[in-house]
Parts: structure tokens; C-alpha cells; sequence
């Protein structure tokens, strides 16, 4: 058995999973929090048990060094798990990195360089690398980028209409995020679909705490809903969204640091700005309570993602499919039939018995009278990244 452990890092937490790369099956998986934070938490979940507990982990060096133990401690150590590659999930490559990518001392530094175009996300991936392959320096350590999928954009998709020299000078351009998701949501509803994926126009809602759409034709990315960062795009959890940049510069002017702006933006925007949860399922019941600001969110909600869905629309000459995927498209029913309703005359139509059966699987929720099929697949990105890993590894 060849095995590939998948690590996210984040800039207090490390989550894994031990994956087999051809199946997708879980084999383990876990997650440190409150690195650097005092005591952290390590919960480690392998053959069906589960070990809580506090561990020393001032830094991720200390954190990754736990993660192996929690390993031995449950009686399989990561060197008798046939461990072929760690895949790392890396937000930002900037225009660097197109697919998955060996990482040697020249790659992990460009990924810390590429930190000032994502400070919250590649500043820890940096570290979580540093400690791995540290840790395991026997393994082949590959990055997966959030960005890569899309760096098939065409320039007019992802340039920003300010000055060419500027833009260039500070890496400005659209890079989009979710790419991961993007690519391996577009593939599995073509399987769904017996249809190749080559021959397919697709429109895929990402809808998560953090969301954004990616219009998908013949397999590529075409345009996406993020740009520079992974602010720009829907109303999510936290995050804005879209916004006039000259309401930022009208808070820097008015008094409100760049920081501050920016935890406005990221943090205490979207649906906890607007409705004060970042839970659609606590919004939703707030609005049926009869709590307007909740109501309101909503309708910004789902408007947000009906005029990127329409701007795909045109920019595709129409789809033949539409994906809803991640914890709101997958599992919000009203969120589906919202972003969907009136829109027959695109050829557009849901069964609603089929959009409210609960089904945790890939399916169609479209009648058959639909002339696009609207289906719903579970994304998987920690299996497509052991897949990349394995893949990079296995020729």
C-alpha cells in the first residue's frame, strides 16, 4: 500500500490526513491547534479511535513532531504507513507554479517570497514545509496550489484595468483561489454526467465559509470570482465580498487603519457583518424569526452569486452544466433553489423533490426537462491533492 499524508497548514494549526491516493480513502487524520498559543490541542483519529489531547507546540517544528507521534502512539509509525509523498496545500503560487510541484529549498523560498501576496496563508504553509521536511526528510514533499487550476485565465480575465507597469511591479492580477476544488468538482461531475470532460462548459459554486464560482470550459479555468486575494468575488462567511475600492480609501481617509480595513473586510463583513453568524443554517433561521438584517443577507447572498452566474453565463455562450459544492452548496436546498429559480428561459430548471432529497452523494437535481444540468458533487480537495502528490511521485 502506498500512502500520502495531506497537510494543511494554518497560522495556529496544523490539520492531516493519511490518504490512499488511488481509492480516497482515509486511513487517519487529525488536527494541532493553538500553535504558539500556550497548550495546544492534538486530536488524532486512526482506525477508529480517537486520541484527544494537550501537547507542547510553540512552533510548527514542535506541532509536526507531534503529529508523528500521535502516529506511534496509536501504533503505526508514518514508516511502516508506506508513505510515498506529503502533499502540501499551498493558497498562493502566484504565476509561478501551474501544477503540482517538488518542493526543493529554491521552491519553498519562492512560496515564503509569494507570503506578501497572501500574509494569512503562505507565511504558515512556509513553516508546516520547514517542519516536514525536517521531519521527514526521506519523502518527496510536494505544493499544490490554490492558484494553479487557474492559471489557464486568458489576460483579459485576469488583468486589472490599472497601470500595466504598477501591476506588474507589485504582482496585481487576478489569481483566484479554490483551484483545487475547482478542478476536481469540474472532473467528477463530468464522470456523473458520462461525458468528457474536454466537451463540457461548466459553471462550479464553490459555497463554503469562504466561496467564489469558476467558469470551467472544456476542463480549463476561464474565469473565476477571486482575484489578487481571496477577498474579492461573493458575500461569504466573513469576507466582503465585492466591494467599490473607493469605500476603502474613504475608511483609510476617515480614520481607520489599513489593518483595521482589512479585519473589517476579512473578518467582520459577509453574513456575520450583515446578519452577525457566518452560519447560513443560523441565518437562515434568524430571517425565518423574523430578523430583517438576516433577511436582507440573504437576498445579498444569493443576488451575489445569480449576477456572477449570469456573467458566466454570457462569457461560456451558455452552460451545460451548473455544480453546486463545499458546505453550502452541498447541503443548503434553499440556497440551490434561490440562485436557480426563473431562470427556464437559460434552460435552467430544478426538481424540486430532487434538489430537497438529503443525499450526501454526487447527483442531478435538475428536471428532465432542463436543458443544463444542475448537479450537486461533494468536493474532495485533501484526496485530490494526495492524488497530485502521488501522481508527481509515481513516474
Amino acid at each position: 500500500m502506498r500512502t500520502v499524508l495531506v497537510v494543511n497548514s494554518g497560522s495556529s494549526s496544523i490539520k492531516y490526513q493519511l490518504i490512499d491516493p488511488e481509492s480516497g480513502e482515509r486511513l487517519a487524520s487529525g488536527l494541532i491547534e493553538r500553535i504558539g498559543h500556550g497548550a495546544a490541542r492534538s486530536s488524532h483519529r486512526q482506525g477508529g479511535a480517537t486520541a484527544d489531547r494537550t501537547v507542547e507546540a510553540a512552533d510548527h517544528t514542535e506541532a509536526f513532531r507531534e503529529i508523528v507521534r500521535s502516529f506511534a502512539a496509536a501504533g503505526s509509525p508514518l514508516p511502516t504507513l508506506g508513505v510515498a509523498a506529503v502533499g502540501h496545500r499551498v493558497v498562493q503560487g502566484g504565476s509561478d507554479f501551474v501544477g503540482p510541484t517538488l518542493i526543493d529549498d529554491a521552491v519553498a523560498e519562492r512560496i515564503l517570497e509569494l507570503s506578501e501576496l497572501a500574509p494569512l496563508h503562505n507565511p504558515a504553509h512556509a513553516q508546516a514545509i520547514a517542519a516536514a521536511r525536517l521531519l521527514l526528510p526521506d519523502v518527496p514533499h510536494i505544493a499544490v496550489f490554490d492558484t494553479a487550476f487557474h492559471q489557464t485565465l486568458p489576460a483579459e480575465a485576469y488583468t486589472y484595468a490599472i497601470d500595466l507597469a504598477v501591476a506588474d511591479e507589485y504582482g496585481v492580477r487576478r489569481y483566484g483561489f479554490h483551484g483545487t476544488s475547482h478542478q476536481v468538482v469540474s472532473q467528477r461531475a463530468a464522470e456523473l454526467l458520462g461525458e468528457p470532460v474536454t466537451a463540457l462548459r461548466q459553471i462550479v459554486l464553490h459555497l463554503g465559509n469562504g466561496a467564489s464560482v469558476c467558469a470551467i470550459d472544456g476542463g480549463r479555468s476561464v474565469d473565476t470570482s477571486m482575484g489578487l486575494t481571496p477577498l474579492e468575488g461573493l458575500v461569504m462567511g466573513s469576507r466582503s465580498g465585492d466591494i467599490d475600492p473607493g469605500a476603502i480609501l474613504h475608511l483609510l481617509r476617515s480614520g481607520m487603519s489599513a489593518d483595521q480595513v482589512d479585519g473589517l473586510l476579512n473578518q467582520h463583513s459577509g453574513l456575520r457583518g450583515l446578519s452577525g453568524s457566518v452560519d447560513m443554517r443560523d441565518v437562515r433561521k434568524a430571517a425565518a424569526d423574523g430578523d430583517e438584517r438576516a433577511a436582507l443577507a440573504l437576498r445579498i447572498y444569493g443576488r451575489r452569486i445569480r449576477h456572477y452566474l449570469g456573467a458566466y453565463l454570457v462569457e461560456l455562450g451558455g452552460a451545460d452544466t451548473i455544480v453546486f459544492t463545499a458546505g453550502v452548496g452541498e447541503n443548503d436546498a434553499a440556497v440551490r433553489a434561490e440562485v436557480c429559480s426563473d431562470l427556464d428561459w437559460f434552460g435552467i430548471r430544478l426538481d424540486e423533490e430532487r434538489n430537497a432529497a438529503q443525499d450526501s452523494g454526487p447527483r442531478v437535481i435538475s428536471s428532465d426537462a432542463s436543458r443544463v444540468a444542475v448537479l450537486v458533487v461533494p468536493t474532495d480537495e485533501e484526496a485530490e491533492i494526495a492524488r497530485q502528490a502521488w501522481e508527481s511521485v509515481a513516474h
